[in-house]
């Protein structure tokens, strides 16, 4: 069995810019083999959050294993946590977890301030945010911007969403809430 220490997850470098193209086909590929939705990723924005600090990559024992960004919304009082991806070798080896516990920070260290949310059909990743502190919440507790719903139009599950006028859709939203205390 291998252990946590071979996973070594880090915020992603300029050196990180050459794994987007795979990252983002990891991630269309894992959502068609799951049969759910999930929003078309440019590979030019994952570089893009790669290069602004806004991203964590993992390894294990040297090769690319998982991914994940983070996203700010109305002027940084809302985080998104997206794009989680663990590449099919590397799954059931606790990977996700390190990523969800290292956005998790990253989003905490940047917007110290924000509610921090995160949209999902999956239950590990449910299961990862509640022990992280995310609540369920409906949609009008996350961000309003239309920015974030624009996102994804390229899900199948979209025709939902804009019938229901974004109130609802297959995600569940979780939502984390900084203590009053923490905030400035």
């Amino acid at each position: 069995m291998e252990t946590d220490e071979e996973i070594v997850v880090r915020v992603a470098t300029a050196m990180d810019v050459d794994f987007a193209l795979p990252i983002v086909a990891e991630m269309e590929a894992s959502a068609k083999a799951r049969g759910t939705g999930i929003a078309r990723r440019n590979p030019a924005a994952i570089r893009e959050k790669i290069l602004e600090g806004k991203a964590v990559i993992a390894f294990f024992k040297g090769i690319w294993a998982g991914f994940s960004y983070i996203q700010s919304w109305e002027e940084g009082r809302f985080v998104s946590n997206s794009g989680l991806i663990v590449a099919p070798a590397f799954r059931g080896l606790k990977v996700a977890g390190a990523i969800k516990h290292k956005i998790f920070e990253l989003s905490r260290l940047l917007y110290p301030s924000a509610k921090i949310f995160s949209i999902t059909t999956g239950l590990p990743v449910m299961k990862l945010n509640s022990r992280l502190g995310f609540e369920p919440v409906t949609y009008a507790e996350i961000t309003q911007d239309p920015c974030f719903w624009e996102g994804c139009k390229s899900c199948i599950n979209y025709p939902i969403l804009a019938d229901k006028n974004y109130r609802n859709c297959l995600c569940t939203a979780m939502l984390f809430r900084p203590d009053e205390a923490s905030e400035p």
